[in-house]
């Protein structure tokens, strides 16, 4: 989980919801990927998918079984399918996402019996950590904003006379 804090901190400083991810097999790293879908202009640039592609190419199959996926956020729909289809056979997550979380939060993808692949799912491993620079994050957009915010009325504001 540490390698994928790590890859969250390179989504952070490219200004970009700081989500990292890290697949393995055993004790051999074969991919990581963190968020990037404003500045690649994808919506599907999610860690996860990051992630899941470089392992498949390294791999040269879109299977990956007996691998290990540490994310540091709750995966999506989109992420948790695309986990599925990879046959990855755990995932292991940080924060929850109560949005959009497909583990357990909102939904939980991996619990349906009708689907055909089931990862083993681990939340809230460095959950406080995890969820603490998410929060932080958005923290200091929403700092960032109020500021350009207050600087727009302070130069559209007519300056007073003397």
């Amino acid at each position: 989980m540490a390698m994928a804090r790590a890859a969250a901190e390179e989504a952070r400083r490219a200004g970009e919801v700081p989500v990292g991810a890290v697949i393995v097999r055993g004790d051999e790293v074969i991919a990581t990927g963190f968020n990037y879908p404003i500045r690649g202009h994808d919506p599907s640039a999610h860690a996860e998918m990051v992630a899941l592609r470089a392992a498949a190419q390294v791999e040269q199959n879109y299977r990956l079984p007996g691998c290990e996926l540490y994310v540091t956020l709750e995966p999506c729909l989109m992420c948790a399918g695309a986990i599925m289809h990879a046959r990855i056979a755990r995932m292991i997550f940080g924060a929850s996402d109560p949005k959009t979380g497909a583990c357990g939060s909102v939904v939980d993808m991996f619990a349906n019996d009708r689907l055909n692949h089931h990862a083993s799912v681990t939340g809230g491993v460095l959950a406080d950590e995890c969820g603490r620079a998410l929060q932080n994050f958005f923290a200091e957009r929403r700092r960032l904003a109020r500021e350009e915010r207050d600087a727009r009325r302070a130069r559209s504001s007519p300056g007073e006379s003397i």
